[in-house]
């Protein structure tokens, strides 16, 4: 059976958690995202100003497009499973990393390759 037709080991009440906070987190991003392209679009690209808002805007593009895949694996029912080898991740470990996608036995495996 494929892990988007098993039954998530998170109860409703943390499902919904994590959901709040990752909308939170993505309605904090886009307003983020629009403040810097405002700042950009007044910014003369003197001392360095520009690099720091360019890199500062795809950093917010990216924290976007995780924020939003994390929310369509939790729509999927594949959220809160390892996206190597589908162990459930623990619920505290996604209240303190809402976009965890590795267990941590995975994790330490990408972090040291």
């Amino acid at each position: 059976m494929s892990s988007t037709h098993r039954q998530t080991h998170l109860s409703h009440v943390q499902i919904e958690a994590l959901r709040r906070e990752l909308e939170e987190q993505l309605a904090w991003r886009r307003s983020q995202l629009q403040s810097l392209h405002a700042s950009a679009g007044d910014s003369k690209g003197a001392d360095g100003t520009w690099q720091e808002l360019t890199a500062s805007i795809v950093a917010a593009d990216r924290a976007i497009a995780d924020i939003t895949h994390a929310l369509e694996r939790l729509d999927a029912g594949t959220y809160g499973r390892c996206v190597e080898c589908e162990t459930e991740i623990p619920f505290e470990r996604l209240k303190i990393r809402p976009l965890a996608r590795f267990c941590i036995r995975c994790q330490r495996r990408h972090e040291a390759a």
